[in-house]
């Protein structure tokens, strides 16, 4: 297994949870399906799964929140999380043309999962679907994700160590032009009547390589052999979960601050990137509404202690984001062809952020 950004020396704060992972929240699963071909014509793409209540029996929701820093991309199922602060079922990641075959397969998946649900009860299905463009690594327009993908995702998904980097929906993605695609990271919150975890998972597909800052290095300045673009044309997702209580306002707030973590890393959060994020707490379980009680009684961490939460998410996004980095492998160019997209080096990296190699100074064009 490839190093973490963590074990290059790299001194990320906070104290991360066991896996150092989204998964180190307790429920949460993830799993993957990962297309990779080189004829009849080049595919890097995939589905990744997070299910939020992955051993759980029955169809039950979570809280959840969402925000949208550019709207440059796609999460289905928002507009109700944002009217009922809530949603049900599982959260799928993949390619930009990939949307509509995953939901299809993420609304198979539930029914089958939970038939008998579904058949005593007029419930309908509304899974979370989010995209990021991997057209440069794979041929998006052959849409070669299949249901059979989604599913496998899906089936797969479990707790304990995540894989990171071309996995996934991040097979094909690349991020400050080096090759990017599925990192995670987590955080042990201590507040002062109990622990917490916040755990992010990213495909992070985003950012020119001039703006890429580790822990506040400019490494980007320093690391610009194998430049792709002059102007950004990828987005981001981030997933934040957690098992501490919280309001669908607050998860809101809390989706809010995944984009200060994907700040720390230098993009401003460019014209053509979808940069969206989802928050959900597995704290404060409840039945179906149509099957509940007439009156929910919810328990919510005081507002006055949410900073320490707010510290945690940014981290973790910061750390998840290099994370996918760090594990990335060098993939040739689709689009156009004769290229390749190299992983970021490693041992300048560390050197960069750790002092030992100074960037050189910022230049106005």
């Amino acid at each position: 297994m490839k190093p973490r950004a963590r074990d290059l020396g790299l001194p990320f704060p906070g104290t991360p949870g066991p896996c150092n992972a989204i998964t180190d929240v307790a429920g949460v699963g993830v799993g993957f399906a990962t297309r990779v071909a080189d004829a009849p014509v080049q595919i890097r793409t995939g589905v990744t799964a997070i299910v939020p209540r992955v051993d759980h029996p029955l169809l039950r929701p979570v809280w959840a929140g969402a925000f949208a820093l550019n709207g440059n991309g796609e999460m289905t199922g928002t507009h109700w999380i944002r009217d009922a602060g809530y949603f049900c079922g599982p959260v799928c990641i993949t390619n930009t043309h990939s949307v509509g075959i995953v939901h299809h397969a993420a609304v198979r998946w539930m029914i089958q999962r939970h038939r008998s649900e579904f058949d005593n009860v007029h419930l309908w299905a509304m899974p979370v679907v989010a995209e990021t463009y991997d057209g440069v690594l794979s041929d998006i327009l052959g849409q070669h994700v299949t249901e059979a993908d989604a599913l496998e995702a899906l089936d797969s998904a479990r707790g304990g160590v995540v894989a990171e980097g071309n996995v996934g929906g991040g097979t094909g993605m690349i991020c400050y032009e080096f090759k990017g695609g599925t990192g995670t990271s987590s955080r042990v919150v201590k507040l002062p009547d109990r622990h917490g975890t916040i755990g992010v998972l990213v495909q992070a597909n985003h950012g020119l390589r001039d703006w890429l800052t580790v822990l506040g290095v400019p490494v980007g300045r320093e690391l610009t052999q194998d430049r792709l673009f002059s102007q950004e044309q990828g987005s981001i997702i981030v997933i934040v979960a957690t098992d501490l209580p919280m309001l669908p306002n607050q998860l809101q707030r809390v989706a809010r601050r995944a984009a200060l973590g994907v700040g720390r890393g230098g993009t401003p959060g460019g014209n053509n990137s979808g940069d969206i994020f989802l928050a959900f707490s597995v704290a404060n379980p409840f039945d179906l509404p149509q099957l509940g009680a007439p009156s929910w009684r919810l328990e919510a961490i005081n507002d006055e202690h949410f900073d320490a939460i707010y510290l945690a998410v940014v981290q973790a996004v910061e750390e998840a984001v290099v994370n996918a980095l760090v594990a990335a492998e060098t993939t040739p160019t689709f689009r156009p062809a004769g290229s390749v997209v190299r992983t970021i080096d490693t041992a300048a990296l560390a050197e960069l952020v750790t002092g030992t190699r100074q960037p050189p100074p910022e230049t106005t064009p």
